[in-house]
């Protein structure tokens, strides 16, 4: 769970002296969005992104004498001048849910990862995440399926629930437990690798736990 087994490691990072074509060009080439800029020590001084080029480019609105000015200007510029000094890190030690929460709750697509000395040794993108918990939950495999159950009201469902598909050989890759929404039962999700579907449901129903299938809306056909 360890976001340090899923993250680019060694990513590209450039200083902050380097010209602003500079970084469109590493952007560009190496397909992402967001790059780190380091000191000579490798440690984190700022952020910048293709939003913040793209917000630096000369604007196609102006006039032609001004865009080549702007061009000019452009094409000197450090990216000192536009990267983010206000930036959000993860460290070895943070987790996939860390990462979701933090890019979820700040809207970016990628964090930089960083050691105690704030020295750069990765990057873990939205895409990364993705990519972990499709590996972790199994998402995407042949025979992998949500079901869910409502909670039958008696100790300790999460173990029995489990104790159930080990005793059938039914491999199994999340179970979990929510709260209840007002006036509806309780309901434990878990997720399977099996093309025996209705063996699952059959073996929850024997333990005594009801299977929720989808409502199907009725539009009077």
């Amino acid at each position: 769970m360890f976001i340090t087994q899923h993250m680019t490691r060694n990513p590209v990072t450039i200083s902050p002296e380097a010209t602003l074509p500079e970084v469109q060009k590493i952007l560009q080439n190496g397909k992402f969005r967001h790059l780190p800029v380091v000191d000579k020590a490798n440690h984190l001084v700022g952020i910048v992104t293709d939003r913040d080029l793209r917000s630096a480019s000369p604007s196609s609105v102006l006039s032609e004498e001004r865009i080549k000015a702007c061009h000019a200007d452009f094409d000197q510029t450090p990216v000192s001048a536009i990267m983010s000094r206000a930036f959000f890190t993860l460290t070895p030690m943070s987790t996939l849910d860390d990462a979701l929460i933090l890019l979820d709750r700040e809207k970016i697509g990628a964090l930089p990862v960083v050691d105690e000395e704030q020295r750069v040794i990765g990057m873990f993108s939205m895409r990364d995440l993705m990519a972990a918990y499709r590996r972790l939950f199994g998402l995407g495999e042949r025979g992998s399926a949500m079901i869910v159950v409502e909670h039958d009201g008696k100790r300790k469902p999460l173990s029995r629930i489990a104790k159930v598909l080990e005793e059938h050989n039914i491999r199994f890759t999340r179970l979990l437990r929510t709260e209840a929404e007002e006036g509806a039962a309780e309901r434990i999700y878990l997720r399977v690798n099996t093309y025996n579907i209705s063996a699952v449901h059959q073996a929850l129903d024997e333990a005594g736990f009801s299977v929720v299938l989808p409502e199907i809306p009725d539009f009077g056909v």
